[in-house]
Protein backbone atom coordinates (compact mmCIF):
# COMPACT_ATOMS: atom_id res chain seq x y z
CA UNK A 1 0.00 0.00 0.00
CA UNK A 2 1.42 3.29 -0.86
CA UNK A 3 1.64 5.90 1.64
CA UNK A 4 -1.62 8.37 2.48
CA UNK A 5 -1.70 11.78 1.54
CA UNK A 6 -3.27 13.06 4.55
CA UNK A 7 -1.78 12.47 7.85
CA UNK A 8 -4.15 12.21 10.94
CA UNK A 9 -3.29 13.28 14.52
CA UNK A 10 -4.97 13.97 17.62
CA UNK A 11 -4.51 14.69 21.17
CA UNK A 12 -3.36 12.59 24.06
CA UNK A 13 -6.79 13.16 25.77
CA UNK A 14 -8.38 10.92 23.52
CA UNK A 15 -6.82 8.23 24.64
CA UNK A 16 -7.30 6.02 22.21
CA UNK A 17 -6.80 2.39 22.31
CA UNK A 18 -2.76 1.96 21.18
CA UNK A 19 -2.98 -1.11 18.86
CA UNK A 20 -6.03 1.40 17.30
CA UNK A 21 -3.59 4.14 17.02
CA UNK A 22 -1.32 1.87 15.10
CA UNK A 23 -3.13 0.63 13.19
CA UNK A 24 -4.54 3.61 11.54
CA UNK A 25 -1.43 5.55 12.23
CA UNK A 26 -2.84 8.36 14.44
CA UNK A 27 -0.02 10.50 15.69
CA UNK A 28 -0.90 12.14 19.40
CA UNK A 29 0.72 14.82 20.75
CA UNK A 30 0.40 14.90 24.47
CA UNK A 31 -1.15 17.58 26.69
CA UNK A 32 0.77 18.54 30.20
CA UNK A 33 -0.06 17.22 33.84
CA UNK A 34 1.80 19.59 35.95
CA UNK A 35 2.89 18.25 39.36
CA UNK A 36 4.03 20.71 41.61
CA UNK A 37 7.38 21.66 40.37
CA UNK A 38 7.04 18.58 37.70
CA UNK A 39 5.76 19.13 34.11
CA UNK A 40 4.88 15.24 32.60
CA UNK A 41 3.64 14.92 29.39
CA UNK A 42 0.34 12.88 29.43
CA UNK A 43 0.91 9.30 28.62
CA UNK A 44 4.28 9.81 27.98
CA UNK A 45 6.02 10.25 31.59
CA UNK A 46 2.91 9.38 32.75
CA UNK A 47 0.38 6.84 32.66
CA UNK A 48 -3.59 6.51 34.37
CA UNK A 49 -2.40 3.96 37.00
CA UNK A 50 0.89 6.01 37.95
CA UNK A 51 -1.07 9.06 38.32
CA UNK A 52 -4.07 7.60 40.06
CA UNK A 53 -2.42 6.10 42.66
CA UNK A 54 0.20 9.02 43.05
CA UNK A 55 -3.43 11.31 43.50
CA UNK A 56 -4.16 9.48 46.32
CA UNK A 57 -1.50 9.95 48.37
CA UNK A 58 -0.13 13.40 46.58
CA UNK A 59 -0.79 16.28 48.96
CA UNK A 60 -0.18 18.50 46.02
CA UNK A 61 -2.81 18.34 43.45
CA UNK A 62 -2.27 18.39 39.53
CA UNK A 63 -2.98 20.88 36.61
CA UNK A 64 -2.70 20.85 33.05
CA UNK A 65 -1.36 22.84 30.05
CA UNK A 66 -1.90 22.50 26.23
CA UNK A 67 1.37 22.14 24.15
CA UNK A 68 2.55 25.24 23.31
CA UNK A 69 2.33 26.61 19.74
CA UNK A 70 6.35 26.03 19.88
CA UNK A 71 5.68 21.82 20.92
CA UNK A 72 2.83 22.24 17.65
CA UNK A 73 5.50 23.37 15.07
CA UNK A 74 7.73 20.75 16.05
CA UNK A 75 5.35 18.21 16.01
CA UNK A 76 3.58 19.11 12.82
CA UNK A 77 6.98 19.11 11.01
CA UNK A 78 8.14 15.36 12.50
CA UNK A 79 4.54 13.86 11.25
CA UNK A 80 5.08 15.61 7.79
CA UNK A 81 9.08 14.18 7.36
CA UNK A 82 7.73 10.97 8.93
CA UNK A 83 4.54 10.28 6.71
CA UNK A 84 6.32 12.12 3.78
CA UNK A 85 3.41 14.22 3.38
CA UNK A 86 2.60 18.09 4.00
CA UNK A 87 -0.98 17.75 4.57
CA UNK A 88 -2.16 16.90 8.37
CA UNK A 89 -5.66 17.14 9.67
CA UNK A 90 -5.40 17.53 13.09
CA UNK A 91 -8.23 16.61 15.54
CA UNK A 92 -8.20 18.02 18.97
CA UNK A 93 -9.88 18.66 22.36
CA UNK A 94 -12.93 20.88 22.72
CA UNK A 95 -11.83 24.90 22.81
CA UNK A 96 -14.14 25.12 25.66
CA UNK A 97 -12.01 22.86 27.67
CA UNK A 98 -8.25 23.76 26.46
CA UNK A 99 -6.57 26.25 24.98
CA UNK A 100 -4.62 23.42 22.82
CA UNK A 101 -6.69 24.42 19.09
CA UNK A 102 -5.23 28.04 19.94
CA UNK A 103 -1.67 26.40 19.96
CA UNK A 104 -2.26 24.03 16.67
CA UNK A 105 -3.87 27.43 14.72
CA UNK A 106 -0.71 29.26 15.87
CA UNK A 107 1.91 26.77 14.89
CA UNK A 108 -0.54 26.39 12.03
CA UNK A 109 0.29 30.22 10.79
CA UNK A 110 4.23 29.60 11.18
CA UNK A 111 4.41 26.47 8.96
CA UNK A 112 3.30 28.02 5.44
CA UNK A 113 4.52 24.82 3.71
CA UNK A 114 2.35 22.90 5.70
CA UNK A 115 -1.38 22.21 4.49
CA UNK A 116 -2.51 21.86 7.87
CA UNK A 117 -6.48 21.45 8.54
CA UNK A 118 -7.31 21.92 13.02
CA UNK A 119 -10.39 20.53 13.53
CA UNK A 120 -12.13 21.74 17.07
CA UNK A 121 -13.98 18.25 18.03
CA UNK A 122 -16.07 20.31 20.90
CA UNK A 123 -15.37 17.22 22.79
CA UNK A 124 -12.42 15.20 24.46
CA UNK A 125 -12.34 11.53 25.34
CA UNK A 126 -13.39 9.31 23.04
CA UNK A 127 -15.85 11.80 21.44
CA UNK A 128 -13.13 12.88 20.27
CA UNK A 129 -11.47 9.58 19.50
CA UNK A 130 -14.74 8.48 17.03
CA UNK A 131 -13.68 11.76 15.13
CA UNK A 132 -10.15 11.17 15.00
CA UNK A 133 -10.93 7.41 14.09
CA UNK A 134 -13.10 8.59 11.52
CA UNK A 135 -10.78 10.97 9.57
CA UNK A 136 -8.40 8.03 9.71
CA UNK A 137 -9.74 5.58 8.17
CA UNK A 138 -11.11 7.88 5.26
CA UNK A 139 -7.26 9.21 5.19
CA UNK A 140 -6.36 5.48 4.38
CA UNK A 141 -9.09 4.89 1.87
CA UNK A 142 -7.73 8.09 -0.60
CA UNK A 143 -9.47 11.21 1.13
CA UNK A 144 -8.22 14.90 0.22
CA UNK A 145 -7.28 16.97 3.04
CA UNK A 146 -11.48 18.40 3.32
CA UNK A 147 -13.00 14.96 3.03
CA UNK A 148 -10.55 14.15 5.82
CA UNK A 149 -11.87 17.14 8.18
CA UNK A 150 -15.41 16.71 7.18
CA UNK A 151 -15.44 13.03 8.41
CA UNK A 152 -14.05 14.47 11.60
CA UNK A 153 -16.39 17.29 11.91
CA UNK A 154 -19.83 15.19 10.82
CA UNK A 155 -19.19 12.67 13.68
CA UNK A 156 -19.76 15.51 15.79
CA UNK A 157 -23.24 15.97 15.04
CA UNK A 158 -23.90 11.63 15.52
CA UNK A 159 -22.14 11.51 18.82
CA UNK A 160 -23.70 11.61 22.54
CA UNK A 161 -21.29 11.66 25.81
CA UNK A 162 -22.32 11.13 28.96
CA UNK A 163 -20.28 10.26 32.34
CA UNK A 164 -20.86 9.98 35.63
CA UNK A 165 -17.89 11.32 38.65
CA UNK A 166 -17.54 10.92 41.80
CA UNK A 167 -17.60 14.30 43.26
CA UNK A 168 -17.63 17.69 41.67
CA UNK A 169 -14.70 18.86 43.38
CA UNK A 170 -11.73 18.23 40.63
CA UNK A 171 -13.80 19.79 37.95
CA UNK A 172 -14.50 22.42 40.42
CA UNK A 173 -10.89 23.06 41.35
CA UNK A 174 -9.79 22.95 37.81
CA UNK A 175 -12.15 25.63 36.22
CA UNK A 176 -13.83 23.02 33.89
CA UNK A 177 -17.36 22.93 35.78
CA UNK A 178 -19.46 24.51 33.52
CA UNK A 179 -23.05 24.12 33.47
CA UNK A 180 -22.40 21.69 36.28
CA UNK A 181 -22.08 24.24 37.98
CA UNK A 182 -25.49 24.38 39.46
CA UNK A 183 -25.38 20.72 41.42
CA UNK A 184 -22.66 22.01 43.91
CA UNK A 185 -23.41 22.20 47.12
CA UNK A 186 -25.93 19.14 46.80
CA UNK A 187 -22.93 17.27 45.20
CA UNK A 188 -22.18 15.68 48.75
CA UNK A 189 -25.36 13.49 48.73
CA UNK A 190 -25.32 13.01 44.82
CA UNK A 191 -24.21 11.34 41.89
CA UNK A 192 -24.17 13.90 39.03
CA UNK A 193 -24.77 12.81 35.58
CA UNK A 194 -22.93 14.99 33.02
CA UNK A 195 -22.77 15.17 29.62
CA UNK A 196 -20.23 17.02 26.91
CA UNK A 197 -22.71 19.47 24.95
CA UNK A 198 -21.19 21.74 22.98
CA UNK A 199 -17.53 21.20 23.71
CA UNK A 200 -18.55 22.25 27.22
CA UNK A 201 -19.50 20.11 30.26
CA UNK A 202 -23.42 19.95 31.10
CA UNK A 203 -25.47 19.08 33.73
CA UNK A 204 -27.90 16.23 32.70
CA UNK A 205 -29.59 14.88 36.13
CA UNK A 206 -28.53 14.18 39.87
CA UNK A 207 -29.03 10.76 40.98
CA UNK A 208 -28.55 9.12 44.60
CA UNK A 209 -26.25 6.66 44.22
CA UNK A 210 -23.50 5.54 41.81
CA UNK A 211 -25.84 2.63 40.45
CA UNK A 212 -28.94 4.79 39.80
CA UNK A 213 -27.04 7.25 38.37
CA UNK A 214 -25.05 4.60 35.45
CA UNK A 215 -28.56 3.34 35.17
CA UNK A 216 -30.34 6.47 34.40
CA UNK A 217 -27.41 6.71 31.77
CA UNK A 218 -28.08 3.71 29.87
CA UNK A 219 -31.51 5.14 29.59
CA UNK A 220 -30.58 8.41 28.31
CA UNK A 221 -28.27 6.74 25.68
CA UNK A 222 -31.25 4.35 24.45
CA UNK A 223 -33.34 7.43 24.27
CA UNK A 224 -31.17 9.53 21.94
CA UNK A 225 -30.13 6.37 20.09
CA UNK A 226 -33.49 6.99 18.99
CA UNK A 227 -33.33 3.63 17.09
CA UNK A 228 -30.69 4.29 14.98
CA UNK A 229 -27.52 2.15 13.92
CA UNK A 230 -24.87 2.52 16.09
CA UNK A 231 -21.57 2.67 14.39
CA UNK A 232 -19.13 2.46 17.50
CA UNK A 233 -19.64 2.85 21.36
CA UNK A 234 -17.41 3.62 24.02
CA UNK A 235 -16.72 2.87 27.75
CA UNK A 236 -13.90 4.63 29.74
CA UNK A 237 -13.08 4.81 33.58
CA UNK A 238 -10.76 6.78 35.42
CA UNK A 239 -9.11 4.45 37.56
CA UNK A 240 -12.49 2.10 37.78
CA UNK A 241 -11.60 -0.98 35.26
CA UNK A 242 -14.77 -3.60 37.21
CA UNK A 243 -17.21 -1.26 36.99
CA UNK A 244 -16.26 0.14 33.42
CA UNK A 245 -16.35 -3.89 32.24
CA UNK A 246 -19.99 -4.21 33.62
CA UNK A 247 -21.04 -0.64 32.02
CA UNK A 248 -19.10 -2.28 28.57
CA UNK A 249 -21.78 -5.85 28.37
CA UNK A 250 -24.62 -3.20 29.74
CA UNK A 251 -23.89 -0.92 26.96
CA UNK A 252 -23.25 -3.32 24.33
CA UNK A 253 -26.52 -5.79 25.07
CA UNK A 254 -28.57 -1.53 24.87
CA UNK A 255 -26.52 -0.35 22.33
CA UNK A 256 -25.60 -3.16 19.53
CA UNK A 257 -22.96 -1.18 18.11
CA UNK A 258 -20.95 -2.42 15.10
CA UNK A 259 -17.55 -1.92 17.12
CA UNK A 260 -17.19 -1.00 20.81
CA UNK A 261 -14.03 0.00 22.83
CA UNK A 262 -13.12 0.55 26.25
CA UNK A 263 -10.47 2.53 27.28
CA UNK A 264 -8.72 4.84 30.14
CA UNK A 265 -9.30 8.81 30.92
CA UNK A 266 -5.76 10.09 30.03
CA UNK A 267 -4.18 11.74 33.28
CA UNK A 268 -5.08 15.17 31.75
CA UNK A 269 -8.32 14.45 31.75
CA UNK A 270 -8.59 12.76 34.88
CA UNK A 271 -6.94 15.68 36.77
CA UNK A 272 -10.48 17.11 36.00
CA UNK A 273 -12.64 14.43 36.76
CA UNK A 274 -11.64 12.93 39.46
CA UNK A 275 -11.25 8.68 40.56
CA UNK A 276 -14.13 6.74 39.79
CA UNK A 277 -15.47 8.59 36.69
CA UNK A 278 -17.64 6.15 34.43
CA UNK A 279 -18.64 7.15 31.45
CA UNK A 280 -20.12 6.04 28.11
CA UNK A 281 -20.42 7.65 24.78
CA UNK A 282 -21.78 6.76 21.00
CA UNK A 283 -22.37 7.73 17.64
CA UNK A 284 -24.80 6.85 15.06
CA UNK A 285 -24.88 6.15 11.18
Amino acid sequence: MGKQNVAVVTDSTAYLPHDLRQQLGIAVIPLNVIWGEQVLKDEVDIDPSTFYRRLQSDKVMPTTSQPSAGEFTDFFRQIAAQEETDTIVGVFISSFLSGTIASAEAAKGLLPDLQIEVVDSLSTSMGLGFQAIAAAELAQAGGSLQEVATAAREVYYRTHLLFVVDTLEFLHRGGRIGGAKRFLGTALKVKPLLELEGGKIEAVEQVRTKKKALERMLQILQERRDGREVVAAAVVHANAPEPCMELKAEVEALLEPERLYMTEVSPAIGTHTGPGTLGAAFYTR
